[in-house]
């Protein structure tokens, strides 16, 4: 909880930070890679610095956090930064590394803002608001590293490409299994791992992927969507895996995270996704199958094409196999006529009306963030808590301190 002396200096000032946030994210961003250009070429995502979706999701986090001491202080921060730590577990990050982002984020702050404005006590007001954020997700973090069994920042481990198979147009599965011989490590349905590779110019480029099959075998499947952009750095790591991963290689990847997990019990759900945001609810529904769960479950796919369905067999023997489980897809288009359409599947958008939503329901998305924030205000306008729709970002979230 912020101080009583800081919060009517943050409360004061929140408006002029927040209205130049991008600009203090981007000037840290410099600085910070001037320093220790090593982080841009090995931990951050060169792709989102590029396009600039790294900095709109680092200004989002602390201006929402600081609106939420703010407005709502007895909130938890916990529920706000829970996201953030399991991405910052699954790449390694180490409580010493919040001590180099707030030297230079505090150095941008002054430099964007002026001395004039970022008084003595301005930077301690900030400065509170800071720590509050970084020992929250520092907490978090650790909790999130003892649960997998790692020293803090040592997640990292070898494991095999045991199999390689084409599961639609640009996209295949890579199925893994420790270097070592010894077990996989344990995970909830709908979790990711990070895949580190080494790129042609030296880069130790990292990206996540969802495990896209159930816990408890002696393997792990991820699906990799090429992401076609050209020279682009977005699809570094996923063109270098098309091109390069295949049976017999070793892979450095991570232990599992992520929040957007199966919950336990009977209770109604809905798994809605696009395009390779199938590959949590494939987990999720292969775990559901393989305990004979008889729970109702409205699945919902969205797509470009059948032709661009990963899984697409796969997810219809999964619902086949669950007998309180619907199946409704929807894509853009069809390959060359209707008649390539699957059984009951419709041309168009997905429409959250065409469904039909029991009382308690718990909804899980996935997919683009166009898709998600559809398929989300269609879901609040026919009267789902937003407190019961769960969401995974594939890159920065950008919905942080959002309801």
């Amino acid at each position: 909880m912020l101080s009583a002396r800081s919060a009517p200096v943050i409360r004061a000032t929140l408006p002029i930070v927040g209205a130049a946030i991008s600009e203090v994210t981007e000037v840290f961003y410099r600085r910070l890679f001037e320093e220790h250009p090593v982080l841009l070429r090995d931990l951050f995502n060169r792709g989102n610095q590029a396009n600039g979706a790294q900095r709109q999701a680092l200004a989002g986090s602390i201006a929402g956090f600081a609106g939420m001491l703010i407005e709502r202080p007895g909130d938890r921060p916990d529920a706000l930064l829970l996201r953030i730590a399991h991405k910052h577990a699954s790449l390694g990050v180490t409580s010493e590394q919040y001590k180099l982002v707030h030297r230079h984020l505090f150095a941008a702050i002054v430099e964007v803002l002026g001395e004039d404005t970022v008084t003595a006590e301005v930077a301690e007001a900030w400065d509170e608001v800071y720590w509050l954020m970084a020992n929250a997700l520092i907490a978090v973090e650790a909790r999130l590293y003892r649960e997998a069994r790692v020293a803090e920042g040592e997640v990292w481990r070898r494991m095999v490409v045991a199999e390689r198979r084409s599961e639609a147009r640009d996209a295949v599965s890579l199925t893994l299994r420790p270097a070592d011989g010894g077990p996989t490590a344990p995970f909830r349905p709908g979790q990711y791992i990070s895949v580190q590779v080494e790129l042609p110019d030296g880069a130790r480029q990292i990206r996540q992927y969802s495990l896209s099959s159930a816990p408890g075998r002696p393997h792990w499947r991820i699906t990799v969507k090429r992401v076609a952009d050209g020279d682009a750095p977005d699809g570094e790591v996923s063109s270098w895996l098309h091109a390069h991963a295949r049976p017999g290689d070793v892979l450095t990847v991570s232990a599992p995270f992520g929040d957007l997990v199966l919950p336990p019990g009977d209770g109604p759900l809905l798994l809605a996704s696009a395009g390779i945001g199938c590959t949590p609810m494939l987990s999720m529904l292969d775990q559901l199958a393989g305990t004979g769960s008889a729970r109702p479950v409205a699945v919902v796919h969205a797509d470009r094409s059948p032709a661009d369905h990963a899984h697409r067999e796969e997810l219809r023997a999964l619902v086949d196999r669950l007998p309180g489980a619907t199946l409704r897809l929807w894509y853009e288009t069809a390959d060359s006529s209707s008649a390539d359409l699957p059984d009951g599947a419709l041309i168009g958008r997905a429409d959250a009306d065409a469904l039909d939503l029991p009382d308690g329901v718990t909804a899980f998305m996935c997919g683009p963030l166009p898709f998600m924030r559809a398929f989300r205000g269609d879901l609040l306008r026919r009267g789902v808590p937003a407190g019961s729709i769960h969401y995974e970002v594939f890159g920065p979230d950008l919905w942080l301190g959002r309801d």
